[in-house]
């Protein structure tokens, strides 16, 4: 943990100040006054950074206001500032995310996404491991988020503050991502509480309101950066078909393991679009 003077935590306390407070601190660990893009990887996604270029510093979660160590096996408790090809550009990479499941409060689940914002960063990519309602996606298969539903029932939004999420993941960089592959499919990603996964009935009930994919992140983070002026990119790693879709029990390791195979894949298709971005 770190000691920041600002708590995010604290209900009178703005939680722009204490991104700003951590952007200052990365700006410092890193050497470079801003980054352009930031990737947060989820689960499966971990190998994927190293094909977007080379890592010119790293920094502990730990050293940064309001980040903690990654509470997930399969997640690193560090950030990355990589090189983005010759361009002179750099990407800010988030080995973890904190999961609303932890109880740290929905603050400290968009915090990193706030943070990148203030670091200078235009775009945000946000990517994730799910379960898949679509028995054609088959384990390592990553699918483009083109809407979302937050069955969360909060908001990282505070106030009356009534931003507008009709085109929430930007489907210019979606386009962008077909370009780069053009087998990419899209779906609506619905967020659940977690951390238990969802059962048969619940992944029926995401179907009929309009889901094709399941999991624990990514909504609330793209709220927040929606509000915070960010464009959104969302790709989902299906890792596993979803509870009731395929007979087999559901487990972590599988979730691991479809991430390694799919990993230069998932890899190349984020250096890829960075690199155009």
């Amino acid at each position: 943990m770190n000691s920041s003077p600002r708590d995010l935590d604290d209900p009178a306390t703005d939680p722009f100040d204490v991104a700003a407070d951590a952007a200052a601190v990365i700006a410092e660990r890193t050497g470079a006054e801003r980054h352009d893009v930031a990737l947060v990887l989820g689960s499966g996604w971990g190998q994927t950074a190293d094909l977007i270029g080379e890592t010119l510093a790293t920094v502990d979660n730990a050293d940064v206001p309001g980040f903690h160590q990654a509470a997930v096996v399969g997640h690193t408790g560090s950030m990355r500032s990589v090189a983005i090809g010759e361009t002179g550009r750099r990407a800010l990479v988030f080995g973890t995310r904190t999961h609303f499941y932890e109880g740290r409060g929905v603050r400290s689940v968009v915090h990193g996404v706030r943070t990148a914002k203030a670091t200078g960063c235009s775009t945000v990519v946000l990517t994730n491991g799910c379960g898949g309602l679509n028995p054609a996606w088959s384990p390592g298969t990553p699918v483009l988020i083109r809407d979302h539903i937050n069955l969360t029932a909060h908001s990282p939004i505070e106030g009356a503050n009534f931003v507008d999420l009709t085109d929430v993941y930007t489907p210019r960089l979606r386009d962008l991502a077909r370009e780069v592959d053009p087998d990419l499919d899209e779906g609506v990603y619905v967020q659940f509480r977690g951390p238990h996964y969802e059962t048969p009935a619940e992944v029926q009930m995401a179907k009929v309101i309009g889901g094709d994919l399941v999991g624990m992140s990514t909504s609330l983070e793209a709220i927040a950066a929606r509000q915070s002026g960010l464009d959104v990119l969302g790709i989902s790693l299906v890792t596993n078909l979803a509870a009731g879709i395929s007979d087999s029990p559901l487990s972590h390791d599988e979730v691991l393991e479809a991430g390694r195979l799919a990993a230069e894949r998932c890899g190349r298709l984020l250096a890829a679009v960075v690199g155009r971005l």
